[in-house]
């Protein structure tokens, strides 16, 4: 049975990591490196208006010669972000992220952001499954073999 991104949410958690469209980059960037991760959601109050991501920081800030503590999260967060539900799967997920070249899924149930799963989150996801149907046919061919 393929994992869904419920069952990754209660093993990590739902706790996002969030800014405004008016807050600095240079802001968002301490906000990412005391949090370890490598993007952040974009809200204004309950709603998500985009994410900002370390690949945004490279590619539209430091190649364009921009300030960080100068240039607008909101200038910069790519906008209509792409959302799955907790009942996606973890294939569902690694699917949406290979066609469309991203790294970060923010999951909304209900019309409210529940968490994100992050490319990591389901490699981790798929790897786990992998070594559990191992063990299982260990353990079945370990108690089929006589001595």
């Amino acid at each position: 049975m393929a994992a869904t991104v419920q069952q990754i949410l209660q093993n990590k958690g739902g706790s996002t990591h969030s800014v405004t469209p008016a807050t600095t980059v240079l802001e968002a960037l301490k906000l990412m490196a005391e949090r370890n991760v490598s993007a952040v959601l974009v809200t204004e109050g309950q709603r998500l208006v985009g994410i900002f991501t370390e690949r945004d920081y490279a590619r539209k800030v430091v190649l364009k010669g921009l300030a960080s503590k100068d240039t607008l999260v909101g200038d910069l967060m790519t906008q209509n972000v792409l959302t799955v539900s907790p009942s996606h799967t973890i294939d569902d997920c690694m699917a949406i992220m290979t066609n469309n070249h991203i790294r970060h899924l923010p999951v909304v149930a209900q019309g409210q952001l529940a968490g994100i799963v992050s490319i990591g989150d389901a490699v981790k996801s798929v790897m786990e499954q992998q070594q559990a149907t191992i063990d299982q046919l260990s353990g079945y061919i370990a108690g089929g073999m006589t001595t």
